[in-house]
């Protein structure tokens, strides 16, 4: 499967000449495992080892390990950006600055990693950390400026959809399938077009732009931004159920926490975004 999110394309746990899990065969519904060679596999129907366990096979522990890494480095830049770029007048513009200009390193940092065949864990920490400069500030600005009490509100919220998320994701009421995943694509390509149509024309005429940022389109816009934050978890999860399943090495959980976070990161923007717009004038 080439798993991907809101934000960015990135590579899944297949390679193009085989190895390990894929989204298309597996859906497909072919009768026999592609990826029976792989000597770290499980067997789908019983779920024990077809070969001989091998330490260096990707588990959850792994998975949930470079998680929290990566989300607790994006946590704690956040909070020194916070103490250390006050959002207050006589600092505003080199806060933005600064919150600008970790943005776009961010978004550079990751878009290598994306394009890289193997995970670089000190890309995807670097992207962490710049990603968390960037929520830092615009956290205190909003919540100084715009909402005061929105950003615990937003990170509970955050949390509340992941768990449920995962919960739904684990009874199977969500089913990660061909369909769903063409949808979920042609969905987020589809919003990120008008965003980026809106910013356009937010840059070139003033004001708002088209209007999705605030007022009742910019709710409605929030919490379809937030519905695909939510279908790209569960795209995340069959990403990691796969890897595992299939025997993938232990180094994949890095991409499993460098996508889960950019995930993450996005559902709570929107989440903030929206909160701010029900709680404004």
């Amino acid at each position: 499967m080439r798993s991907s999110n809101p934000v960015f394309s990135r590579r899944g746990f297949s390679r193009d000449n085989g190895g390990y899990a894929g989204f298309d065969a597996q859906q497909a519904g072919t009768a026999t495992n592609p990826y029976a060679t792989n000597p770290y596999a499980t067997d789908p129907q019983t779920g024990m080892p077809q070969a001989s366990a091998n330490r260096n096979a990707m588990t959850i522990d792994d998975v949930v390990s470079r998680t929290a890494m990566t989300l607790g480095t994006v946590v704690v830049t956040a909070v020194l950006a916070w103490i250390a770029l006050p959002v207050d007048p006589a600092n505003v513009n080199k806060s933005y600055g600064i919150a600008v200009g970790a943005a776009l390193i961010a978004f550079v940092l990751a878009m290598v990693q994306s394009f890289k065949r193997k995970p670089v864990p000190a890309l995807i920490l670097a992207y962490a950390a710049f990603e968390g400069v960037f929520l830092g500030v615009i956290s205190s600005a909003t919540s100084t400026y715009i909402s005061p009490g929105v950003v615990i509100q937003a990170v509970l919220g955050t949390m509340c959809v992941f768990a449920g998320v995962l919960f739904a994701y684990k009874m199977r009421w969500i089913r990660v399938t061909r369909r769903f995943y063409g949808f979920v694509m042609a969905a987020a390509m589809g919003f990120m077009l008008l965003m980026v149509v809106n910013l356009l024309f937010s840059v070139f005429g003033g004001g708002d732009g088209l209007g999705f940022r605030s007022g009742g389109l910019g709710i409605l816009f929030g919490v379809i931004g937030i519905i695909l934050g939510a279908c790209f978890l569960a795209l995340d999860f069959k990403q990691v159920e796969d890897g595992v399943q299939y025997g993938a090495p232990r180094e994949e959980s890095w991409l499993a926490a460098f996508g889960l976070t950019m995930t993450l990161v996005w559902i709570y923007l929107e989440l903030l975004r929206l909160l701010s717009i029900l709680k404004g004038d």
